[in-house]
């Protein structure tokens, strides 16, 4: 008896399933004395389950003899105030995932009792329904194919009128959780994939179509936000700031490839609905008041705004319709000379085509075109100039390519560049962009020119360069971002050899170059030009990297960043931190230079320059330089003094400045208590850190400098900042982040003012040997740039 009432119990044996279902049946009411129960017997239900789908087919023939989900179905209707809807949602799901053979998922959703639990109503306010709730529609969804989707639809004459796993799922398209928004966006896409045509339809038609206008609304809000705070004119949160811009932008580009991927299905009334939507709520909305083709009518963002949004638009969704369309609207001065023929050559092309030339139509665009012909028809290269009191109206994207503002400038530069690569561009006369056969001799990814030899950018590019080359020549110098991507885009032009460029082009580079050495030059007297030579080894590549990155990888993004950013060193300009970042810049740029100095002149990029650092010194010397904390040094050339260290009183030391090659160190070493000669190492300092400059209102060097009040007193400031821990803590980071170092002193005691004095002046000697072997080894890089001998090697040479 009592091994029969100890006996275990096989969970999944067949007999026990039963019992469970018997036990879930006698419920009639489900409150709060049983829910703990109801949980466990519908736990149990659906391991039961789940385990015979694919051990015992007995226990599913069980499930479907039972129809234990009508008894889901009502605990679901029963339940009141219960809160049983999560956890019967949650064991739902994990069912319906798990469920292997078609034959089990074809009878699931067979029968209603999935549409009947999606249609119930659920209080979703206030709880944590909603993600079960719609973890529990995904699940459903990714079992759907074209033999099982129309279980799920209800169709009166080969029309569907109700779809509750589609219309309930959209509900939850504006949700706040981003875990909500994917499951949306990919149960969407499980519908979208499975070719039905009953479908098509409704999705397509109202009021379900109406999903779609109500995404680019969505978007269009997020767009809004993302100007403001571009916009904004607070600049005590530039490091927050770049932080929410960065976020707000990681939303829409969610948002586009989940238009991508709509579009990706390939059906045409799909693509149509979603594809008019862009256009007739963004694209134009958006573009048309920027152009000045008409008022905005309650939407408007920036300049900088809108051509970020456009470009990752084409670089992100594309498609002949959208890229057509953006083209017809940013171009639409070039399109009126042959507008009558374009129109019917494309329209005769491609249907695609034909609807683009409708939507335009409907936007009144084609009118307002012909209205201008007249003006644009007078626009030609002689009148596109690189002067600063051109003022191009009504010009299409041009007035934007001429701005004085650098951001519009390389955005809409960048546009102009996606526009020329993209294969979906149909307009190819020359008096539109088009794509011509010249390669790109570097083969840097850009297989397409802006244009054939007719063509107005082709004609206008040499002013397209000028306006870069005022960007890069600023004074006083923009930050080294906006002047990279500058010099990206030289690049770009250089490689296209459509132009030849004139003596106002060369010596605008040559002072830009001039102007370059010479703040490099000045960083040889700051406190880190012991780092410049590493420096240039690490960016030398870098630069490389930047100007070689082909066009399908350059990130729009780029254009936000340039509207945020400042030379601003957050007010902390009296740190060594802050004069790392400059030199960093500084080098930076200086190498950008170099690079485009030899594309200029010989059409490819320099090899990493081989700089000779081989020191040269006694074995003294040697000594010195290999010092560290704790070893011995040679005290030979160290000169006697005392230090007072708040952990250790006052310390009798030697203070021992010694420059060898590139290394350049001040020692703190206390005689050894066995040697003579020799002394153990307590501190060191690096010599460049002991004249440091400093950026500021007015130009101020800090240097070793004896105490007015105390003249055996000689101070040193000592250079704190760590760049090798910062390069760690910023690393895959754009922008600099400070640590906010403060900077050291040391204060040394001499016996006399005598030889305080001669300390000060070794140190300096020592710091000028240093600085002087540097600037032996970059003397090659900074030789006087020869505008003569420039434009002789660029003279003959088309770029």
């Amino acid at each position: 008896m009592w091994r029969t009432v100890w006996r275990s119990i096989d969970r999944f044996s067949l007999q026990h399933f039963k019992y469970v279902i018997n036990e879930l049946r006698k419920i009639k009411v489900v409150d709060q004395h049983n829910r703990e129960l109801v949980i466990d017997l519908l736990q149990t239900i659906v391991e039961i389950v789940t385990y015979g789908d694919r051990q015992d087919p007995f226990i599913f023939e069980c499930f479907m003899e039972y129809q234990v989900l009508a008894e889901f179905v009502r605990i679901l209707k029963i339940s009141g105030n219960s809160k049983i809807e999560a956890p019967l949602l949650q064991y739902l799901s994990i069912m319906i995932q798990n469920m292997g053979s078609e034959h089990a998922i074809y009878y699931c959703l067979s029968n209603d009792y999935i549409n009947t639990i999606i249609a119930h109503q659920y209080d979703f306010d206030g709880g944590d329904l909603a993600p079960y709730y719609v973890s529990f529609l995904r699940a459903v969804s990714g079992k759907i194919n074209r033999d099982t989707l129309c279980l799920l639809v209800r169709v009166n004459r080969d029309v569907v009128t109700s779809f509750p796993l589609y219309t309930e799922i959209l509900k939850f398209a504006q949700h706040g959780e981003k875990m909500i928004q994917t499951a949306v966006h990919a149960l969407t896409l499980n519908i979208f994939n499975v070719s039905d045509d009953m479908v098509y339809q409704f999705v397509t038609s109202p009021p379900a179509s109406q999903y779609f206008s109500d995404l680019v609304y969505s978007l269009r809000e997020k767009c809004l936000r993302l100007d403001v705070l571009v916009q904004a004119t607070d600049e005590t949160c530039t490091k927050q700031r770049r932080k929410e811009i960065l976020l707000e932008s990681d939303e829409i580009v969610d948002d586009l490839y989940y238009f991508k991927d709509i579009l990706s299905v390939g059906e045409p009334r799909l693509s149509k609905v979603v594809t008019q939507d862009l256009l007739n709520l963004l694209v134009f909305p958006i573009l048309i008041p920027l152009l000045q083709l008409r008022q905005s009518n309650g939407f408007y963002v920036s300049a900088v705004t809108t051509l970020y949004i456009v470009s990752y638009l084409l670089v992100v969704v594309g498609g002949k319709n959208i890229v057509n369309a953006v083209a017809g609207v940013i171009l639409y001065p070039y399109m009126t000379p042959r507008r009558d023929a374009a129109k019917e050559e494309i329209t005769n092309s491609s249907s695609d085509t034909h609807f683009f030339l409708n939507l335009l139509r409907d936007m009144e665009i084609m009118e307002i075109v012909g209205s201008e012909s007249q003006k644009d028809e007078n626009i030609n290269g002689n009148h596109i100039c690189g002067n600063d009191d051109v003022r191009l109206e009504r010009n299409g994207i041009l007035m934007y390519v001429f701005s004085d503002n650098h951001s519009l400038l390389l955005a809409s530069l960048l546009l102009l560049l996606i526009l020329a690569e993209s294969k979906d561009l149909d307009y190819t006369s020359d008096s539109m962009i088009g794509l011509s056969d010249i390669q790109d001799p570097m083969n840097y990814g850009t297989s397409a020119s802006l244009g054939v030899n007719d063509n107005v950018f082709v004609r206008v590019m040499p002013q397209v360069f000028y306006a870069l080359l005022k960007v890069l020549a600023s004074q006083p110098p923009l930050c080294a971002l906006i002047q990279w991507h500058t010099g990206w885009f030289m690049q770009k032009l250089l490689n296209f050899q459509v132009m030849t460029l004139g003596e106002q082009h060369l010596h605008l580079f040559n002072t830009s170059y001039q102007q370059s050495c010479e703040r490099l030059q000045k960083e040889l007297d700051g406190c880190w030009f012991d780092c410049i030579l590493d420096t240039m080894k690490d960016e030398w590549e870098n630069c490389e990297t930047a100007l070689k990155e082909p066009l399908k990888s350059k990130s729009p993004s780029f254009a936000l960043e340039l509207a945020v950013c400042k030379q601003s060193t957050d007010g902390n300009t009296n740190s060594s931190d802050t004069a790392w970042e400059i030199m960093v810049d500084v080098v930076k740029v200086f190498i950008l230079h170099l690079q485009l100095k030899a594309l200029i002149s010989k059409g490819e990029l320099l090899e990493k320059p081989l700089l000779d650092s081989a020191d040269s010194g006694t074995s003294n010397s040697l000594d010195i330089a290999s010092a560290s904390f704790g070893s011995e040094v040679y005290l030979g050339s160290g000169i006697p003094c005392r230090i007072a260290f708040s952990n250790a009183g006052i310390r009798d030391i030697y203070m021992i400045p010694a420059a060898r090659g590139l290394s350049g160190k001040v020692i703190l070493a206390e005689k050894h208590p066995f040697r003579s000669q020799r002394g153990v190492v307590i501190a060191i300092a690096p010599l460049a850190g002991l004249r440091m400059q400093l950026i500021s209102t007015t130009l101020h060097l800090k240097q070793p400098t004896i105490d007015e009040d105390h003249p055996t007193w000689l101070h040193l400031w000592i250079r704190e900042f760590d760049p090798r821990s910062k390069a760690r803590k910023s690393r895959g980071c754009n922008s600099h982040v400070s640590n906010s170092a403060v900077d050291g002193r040391w204060t040394l005691g001499f016996p006399s003012a005598k030889g305080c004095e001669i300390a000060r002046l070794l140190i300096l000697e020592e710091t000028y040997k240093q600085r002087s072997f540097i600037k032996s080894l970059l003397a090659p890089l900074l030789q006087k740039n020869d505008p003569g001998n420039l434009c002789n090697e660029q003279a003959g040479r088309k770029l």
